[in-house]
């Protein structure tokens, strides 16, 4: 749709989906892919969303990891995270936020999304309500163990809050 009214912005969305799919299609076919390709995938992710929204929508996306980056992760393991919150984070009537930050050190990855939350009605529901446990399958398999998850909604704020901690001392060994 964005080839019609806004070239530059259509040119902006075509490049970071290339990115991504490129990363999907050969990047990552490993067990473990470096932390910095990984936070690539998710910042090329988040700016291909932000063309889509309005600029009133608060996006921000905090990474602090190492550099160079040596520390290894299972590929895609927060991508549902950040696809939710856009999905259900974003109203077109009320003011909406997604908040992203990733930490890492040599001893552990912290993720924690925040935003705000407009559950889809059971008409307006597209997908099948399994990113929640996807992310829950693939930390036990890649992690076992080894990592925290909390998350939760605050109903009375319309907040949605999710945090990953994942403590595996073979995050530079894989």
């Amino acid at each position: 749709a964005l080839t019609a009214f806004d070239t530059a912005r259509a040119q902006e969305a075509i490049l970071e989906l290339s990115k991504m799919l490129r990363y999907m299609l050969y990047d990552n076919e490993e067990q473990y892919v470096n932390l910095e390709k990984e936070v690539q995938f998710l910042t090329n992710y988040v700016r291909l969303m932000r063309i889509r929204l309005s600029a009133d929508v608060d996006v921000r996306m905090d990474t602090v990891i190492p550099s160079p980056c040596c520390i290894k992760i299972a590929p895609l393991i927060f991508i549902s995270l950040i696809e939710n919150a856009f999905k259900h984070g974003v109203s077109a009537t009320h003011p909406s936020f997604i908040h992203i930050s990733l930490k890492a050190d040599d001893e552990s990855i912290t993720f924690h999304i925040r935003n705000s939350n407009y559950p889809k009605g059971a008409v307006d529901r597209s997908g099948h309500g399994i990113g929640l446990q996807q992310v829950a399958t693939r930390l036990e398999m890649a992690y076992p163990g080894t990592y925290e998850w909390t998350r939760g909604t605050d109903n009375d704020n319309n907040i949605y809050s999710s945090t990953i901690i994942i403590h595996d001392t073979k995050l530079r060994n894989n």
